[in-house]
C-alpha cells in the first residue's frame, strides 16, 4: 500500500524533498537526482484513478510517448517508473508560475495581463502543441493552470497526456472523464473523444479568458456547464470589453466553433492567424514574455519575464479565484446528473459545483417532470438534428391546420391556390439546417426553392401561368443569384458564421410574412369565388 507522504522517501534514483502543489490527478514533489546533481520534479498519480489490468502497459506506452516530446515550449519528461504501487513520471523542474497564477493576481487588481504579452503567450503554447501533434499526441487538457510561465521568459505547457494515461479506456460520459468542462470542446464533453481541434477549442478558452477576466460559459454544476458549450452562442468579447482589437477576436471566434470542422484545423494555421492578426491590429508581439516580477504594492516592477515560485505562489492575492483543478470525477457527475433528470430527482446538493462557477443556477432543476426529461434530451440533439424536427413538425402542423380548414369550409382553397406555402416551409428548413450546421452551401438549394415559391404563389394566385412563356429566365437568374449570395458568404472568413445566422433570420422573417399573405389571399379569393 502506497505511504500517504512521500517526503524522505526514494523513489528510484530520486530523493523525494517537499510538495509543491496537488492537481485533480496528481500530487507534485520536488526531488534531489544525487548522481546527476539535479532537481527534479515528480509528479505521483492519484492511486483511486489507477486502474487494474492494463493500466500498467498503458501508463509505460503513454508516459514513453510523452518523454519523447522534445521541444522548448513543452515540459521536459526525463522518467518514469512504477514502485510499491506508486506511479510516478519525472520531469524538469520549472522556476516560475502558471498563467492561471498570473491571470488571478491580474485579476484581483482589476487588470489583465497585456494584449503583446498574451500574444506572446498564446503562440509558444501553439508552437509546443503544433509540434506534439505532428507526434500523435493530443493534450485534453489545455487550461491555464498547465501553462507555466517561466524564468526563461517561455510559456511552456505542462500536464501533456496524463488525462489520456489515466482514462483511455474510458473516455466517455457515463466513464471516467477527466479534464476541466470551463476549457472543454463540446465534442470532448458530450462524447468522450477529442482530436487536436479540441485541444485549439479548449485554448480558445484560454484566450477568452484572458481577453475578459472570465470563461465565456459558467454555471454551477457540470451538466449545466455543458450544455452551454453545445447550445449557448459565445458571448463577443467586444461586447464586455469595447477595446479587444477586433483582428484578435476574429481568431478567438473561429478557435471557439463548435463544430470542429469551423476551427483551424491545425495550431501552425491558428498560431499564422494569431500573428497575422496582432500585425493588423499594430500589436508588436515581444520576442521573449516580458510580465512583472513582482506584484507587491507599489508599482510593478517591470523586467524580462521572472516569475515566483516555490512558497513565493502561496502569497498571490487571490490563489483560489477560478480554480481549474482537473476533475477526475467528472464522468460521474455528468452520469448523476443526467440521471437525476430521468428520475425527477433534482442534482444533488452536495455534489461540489464545478471549479470556476459563479453561482447560477442551472435551468434543468426544477421544472414539471416530463418538461424536464424532454429539454434535456432535446438538449442534447445536435442543432441540426433539433432544426430538422423543429422545421418537420412546422411542416406537419400546416398541413393539418390546412385540411381542417379546407374540411370546416368545405373547400379545398389552401391547397388550390396556397400550395406554394409548402415551398416556403421547405425552404425555412433549409435555413435552418444551414444555420445549425454552419454550411453555406445549403443557401444554393435555399434560394432556388424560396424564390421558386414567390414565382409560383404569382401563377397560383392569378392563374396567369401563361407567364411563364416570359419569366421562364428567372429560374436561371435565380441560381445564379444563390451561388454569387453563397460565395459571398463563404468568402467572408471568420465572419462567415454570423453572416449566416443574419441572412438565415432574414430569410425565415422574409417566409413566414410570404406565408402569412399567401394563406390571406388564398382564403379571401376562395370566399370571392364562393360568392
Amino acid at each position: 500500500m502506497a505511504p500517504t507522504s512521500l517526503e524522505g522517501l526514494t523513489l528510484g534514483k530520486y530523493r523525494v524533498l517537499e510538495p509543491l502543489g496537488r492537481g485533480g490527478m496528481a500530487q507534485v514533489y520536488r526531488a534531489y537526482h544525487p548522481q546527476l546533481d539535479r532537481y527534479v520534479a515528480v509528479k505521483v498519480l492519484r492511486s483511486d484513478l489507477i486502474e487494474e489490468g492494463e493500466f500498467l502497459a498503458r501508463f509505460q506506452r503513454e508516459a514513453r510517448a510523452i518523454a519523447g516530446l522534445r521541444h522548448p515550449n513543452i515540459v521536459q519528461v526525463f522518467d518514469f517508473d512504477v514502485q510499491d504501487d506508486i506511479y510516478f513520471m519525472v520531469m524538469e523542474l520549472l522556476e516560475g508560475d502558471t498563467l492561471k497564477a498570473y491571470m488571478n493576481t491580474y485579476r484581483t487588481r482589476g487588470d489583465r495581463i497585456p494584449i503583446p504579452d498574451m500574444v506572446r503567450i498564446l503562440t509558444d503554447v501553439l508552437d509546443g502543441l503544433a509540434f506534439a501533434h505532428s507526434e500523435g499526441i493530443t493534450h485534453r487538457d489545455i487550461k491555464p493552470a498547465n501553462i507555466m510561465l517561466t524564468r526563461r521568459c517561455q510559456a511552456v505547457i505542462t500536464d501533456f497526456g496524463i488525462a489520456q494515461i489515466l482514462g483511455a479506456t474510458h473516455y466517455t460520459i457515463s466513464g471516467a472523464l477527466m479534464g476541466t468542462l470551463h476549457y472543454m470542446a463540446p465534442e470532448q464533453g458530450l462524447e468522450g473523444h477529442g482530436d487536436s481541434r479540441s485541444d485549439i477549442y479548449s485554448l480558445g478558452i484560454v484566450f477568452f479568458e484572458m481577453l475578459t477576466g472570465h470563461p465565456p460559459f459558467e454555471a454551477d454544476t457540470p451538466l449545466a456547464i455543458l450544455m452551454k458549450h453545445l447550445n449557448d452562442p459565445l458571448p463577443l468579447p467586444h461586447s464586455i470589453d469595447p477595446t479587444i482589437p477586433e483582428p484578435l477576436e476574429r481568431v478567438l471566434l473561429k478557435a471557439l466553433s463548435k463544430r470542429p470542422d469551423d476551427r483551424y484545423q491545425n495550431a501552425e494555421e491558428m498560431a499564422t492567424a494569431l500573428r497575422n492578426a496582432a500585425a493588423e491590429a499594430q500589436i508588436t508581439i515581444p520576442e521573449h514574455i516580458s510580465l512583472p516580477i513582482s506584484f507587491a504594492a507599489g508599482e510593478p516592477v517591470t523586467g524580462p519575464g521572472a516569475v515566483y515560485s516555490g512558497t513565493a505562489r502561496e502569497q498571490i492575492a487571490g490563489a483560489s479565484f477560478a480554480a481549474d483543478d482537473t476533475d477526475s470525477s467528472l464522468g460521474d457527475r455528468l452520469k448523476a446528473g443526467l440521471a437525476s433528470l430521468g428520475n425527477n430527482q433534482a442534482p444533488d446538493q452536495n455534489d461540489p459545483p464545478i471549479p470556476g462557477a459563479v453561482g447560477l443556477r442551472s435551468s434543468h432543476q426544477d421544472p414539471a417532470p416530463l418538461a424536464t426529461l424532454l429539454s434535456s434530451w432535446w438538449n442534447l440533439l445536435p442543432p441540426a438534428a433539433r432544426a430538422g424536427i423543429a422545421g418537420g413538425l412546422t411542416l406537419l402542423g400546416f398541413n393539418i391546420w390546412a385540411v381542417m380548414f379546407s374540411s370546416a369550409t368545405k373547400g379545398f382553397v389552401i391547397y388550390k391556390f396556397g400550395w406554394p406555402v409548402e415551398l416556403f416551409l421547405v425552404g425555412i428548413i433549409l435555413c435552418l439546417m444551414m444555420a445549425a450546421l454552419n454550411l453555406v452551401w445549403l443557401m444554393i438549394p435555399a434560394g432556388l426553392v424560396l424564390g421558386n415559391a414567390v414565382i409560383f404563389s404569382y401563377f397560383s394566385l392569378t392563374g396567369r401561368w401563361g407567364d411563364w412563356l416570359f419569366m421562364w429566365p428567372l429560374e436561371p437568374l435565380l441560381l445564379v443569384a444563390s451561388l454569387a449570395l453563397t460565395f459571398s458568404v463563404y468568402n467572408q472568413g471568420t465572419l462567415k458564421n454570423e453572416y449566416i445566422r443574419k441572412l438565415t433570420r432574414l430569410f425565415c422573417l422574409g417566409s413566414t410574412v410570404g406565408v402569412f399573405l399567401i394563406v390571406a389571399a388564398s382564403i379571401l379569393k376562395g370566399f370571392l369565388i364562393v360568392k
